[in-house]
């Protein structure tokens, strides 16, 4: 058994445990990693997140994991969180830091609570496709923003089955081998958005989900041309802000801009 020092963070609700793993020596299966996130029996959290030595360029490296254990390419509202606790165990210079992650290299500018972040490039939206989740038929459209997402215009969110519906979509066949995660979105303004989603991982619904978020904003654009920037109000309340440059259907400079706030600090045995 050991004492593992740990420092709890959350980006728009979306919780997560944060590891300083600088020296390698923190050693993680995904069972004790489920049990970390364990909300009953361990700390609680959507996910955990790792500060490590990068491999090449960057000013670090970024591990996430998914509450399930399972490692993920990206989280854009864990990053944000990652950059705020890289400035506090290693102060970074002129606000901004780089670190990278199986999407590609991000980086992030420090603004008090609030961080920007740069996002790799996203995938191309796919065309809208009819599939049937839990006895409902739904168009479907998909986008890579790191992770996979789908993305599912609505006109009644809040009487949205959220987790009925994302759990369906989630395994579909149509997601395999991986599955994907599942935005429902409204656009109650030419540059607003109102959205739910299912986290996959997470199996579940979450209070926000920052990839989830890009995601959301970048479908919108492409079909209903919103301009720059456009703001995402997530289930916990927050809003978001997403910018890029678009040329068509083609997205570059993706900003992802929200709070990364401190929760508490601890020690837990495991």
């Amino acid at each position: 058994m050991q004492n593992l020092q740990f420092t709890k963070m959350n980006g728009a609700g979306n919780d997560f445990v944060m590891l300083d793993n600088r020296d390698g020596a923190i050693l993680l299966d995904g069972a004790q990693i489920s049990k970390l996130c364990d909300r009953h029996r361990g700390i609680g959290a959507d996910g955990l997140l790792l500060v490590e030595k990068p491999e090449g360029a960057a000013d670090w490296r970024m591990r996430y994991y998914n509450a399930d254990g399972a490692e993920a390419e990206m989280c854009g509202n864990g990053a944000r969180c990652f950059a705020r606790f890289v400035n506090k165990i290693a102060p970074v210079k002129n606000n901004a830091v780089s670190f990278e992650t199986p999407a590609g290299l991000i980086t992030a500018t420090l603004q008090g609570d609030q961080v920007s972040l740069g996002m790799s490039e996203p995938g191309p939206l796919s065309e809208g496709v009819e599939l049937e989740a839990s006895g409902q038929k739904l168009t479907v459209y998909s986008i890579n923003t790191g992770v996979p997402h789908a993305i599912v215009l609505v006109d009644n969110l809040e009487g949205t089955d959220v987790t009925r519906l994302g759990s369906a979509l989630r395994l579909h066949h149509h997601f395999q081998p991986r599955g994907t995660n599942v935005n429902f979105v409204h656009q109650p303004g030419p540059q607003d958005l109102a959205i739910r989603t299912y986290e996959r991982g997470v199996e579940g619904e979450t209070l926000a989900c920052g990839t989830g978020v890009v995601a959301s904003a970048l479908a919108i654009a492409a079909l209903t041309g919103a301009e720059s920037p456009v703001r995402v109000r997530v289930k916990g309340g927050d809003t978001l802000s997403v910018s890029f440059q678009r040329k068509a259907n083609h997205f570059t400079q993706v900003t992802l801009t929200g709070p990364a706030d401190f929760v508490f600090e601890g020690t837990i045995a495991i």
